[in-house]
């Protein structure tokens, strides 16, 4: 009686999130359902685009050259930022912009010791907006880049045509990650299956809601709203600075993301401890460096994902019956996101296990955070020196 009162529980927790969530689980908001601004516009507004790198080398390149090969026919510029690269990256560059077309467009800044404060990406990030701030006619728009991004020719034009149509302050996509290795068949379409269901898209394109995000590889932010919005000074601690920077610009007015296929991620994982180092430098920092919110994230992972796999395959009857119907319903939500990432839908059955592993990497972050390694990148430790909080 007790065992099939609880499997219910899983159960309805999958009906209300594939019926109650924003329809997340469909991967609906996507890029290509908007077309490049028609010629007809006289005046495109100007964009400059914000990369900081750090030891980049294998991927500026590419980054650099599509950047500069876009399409988009309204003023167009690229701000470098080296951050102190041990690495060529500024040198392969300057090599990419020697070899487009558009080559005197890329401006490289060399980069300086994050001050006390700032992470070192977002202090990258503000150095190359100080940068494009202090150009005779600044741009109307930013575009925040990874440099471990390659860009679709089409990608800006697409970028500019969202943000005048929705009227967005920030614009940002999902960018395509890489998903080639078997550690990123199986953890990278969980990954952005999470991360929809953790923030709806449908949600944070709803001026109505409160639910912000944003996805830090392709960032298109108002310049003016972004100033209003306090600067990157309003975040500069922020070590998932995307959804921080997200919603200090929805208070300026709506923001949109979507889902792409046209601009994607050239950073590999090639076994499961390059992707979890990825997962365990932020995931804490996810739950504000909480102790509470990690024992209930734990809690909830396992009771969506991992309840009803226990529940159809330990008992029979009714517990059995509705662990598998949670089980289903788990499939059918990650199908699209499996279709967009072209692995196969029986993967789906799959990913309780896949989530166990999440749960794992999460622990670990709370577990390097408390022992003051908390947020590694690239040599440094960008998780605030605090003790975790208890509320």
């Amino acid at each position: 009686m007790i065992a099939g009162a609880l499997s219910l529980v899983p159960l309805a927790a999958w009906i209300y999130l594939l019926l109650g969530r924003g329809g997340f689980w469909r991967a609906a908001e996507r890029d290509d359902r908007f077309a490049a601004p028609e010629a007809e516009i006289a005046a495109l507004p100007a964009v400059a685009v914000v990369i900081p790198a750090r030891d980049e080398a294998e991927t500026i390149g590419s980054c650099v050259g599509s950047l500069l090969r876009q399409d988009y026919r309204g003023s167009l510029m690229v701000m470098l930022v080296d951050d102190q690269s041990a690495d060529e990256t500024a040198a392969r560059a300057a090599a990419a912009a020697n070899d487009a077309p558009a080559g005197a467009r890329l401006h490289i800044v060399a980069g300086t010791n994050p001050p006390a404060g700032w992470t070192g990406k977002l202090w990258a990030m503000r150095q190359g907006l100080a940068a494009v701030e202090a150009a005779p006619e600044p741009p109307s728009f930013v575009l925040f880049s990874d440099a471990d991004i390659r860009y679709a020719p089409h990608a800006l034009s697409r970028l500019v045509a969202i943000a005048l149509a929705k009227k967005s302050v920030l614009t940002s996509l999902m960018v395509r990650l890489n998903c080639e290795s078997a550690a990123e068949r199986w953890l990278v379409p969980a990954f952005v299956f999470f991360f929809q269901m953790l923030y709806p898209f449908a949600w944070v394109n709803d001026p109505r809601k409160r639910t912000a995000a944003a996805a830090g590889g392709c960032m298109l932010a108002k310049r003016e709203a972004l100033r209003a919005a306090g600067g990157l000074e309003a975040i500069s601690a922020a070590l998932i600075d995307d959804c921080a920077l997200a919603g200090a610009m929805k208070r300026q007015g709506p923001i949109w993301l979507g889902l792409t296929e046209d601009v994607e991620s050239l950073r590999p994982y090639p076994d499961l401890a390059d992707f979890r180092r990825m997962v365990v430098r932020s995931a804490f920092a996810e739950l504000r460096y909480s102790l509470l919110r990690l024992v209930a994230a734990v809690g909830g992972m396992a009771l969506v994902y991992l309840a009803p796999v226990a529940f159809a395959l330990a008992f029979g009857g009714v517990p059995r019956i509705a662990g598998g119907l949670a089980w289903a319903l788990m499939v059918v939500a990650q199908a699209p996101t499996l279709r967009l990432y072209r692995r196969p839908l029986p993967a789906g059955c799959a990913l309780p296990a896949v989530a166990a592993a999440y749960v794992a990497f999460t622990i670990e972050s709370s577990i390097l955070y408390w022992r003051g390694r908390g947020g590694y990148w690239k040599g440094r430790f960008q998780a605030p020196a605090q003790e975790a909080r208890r509320e």
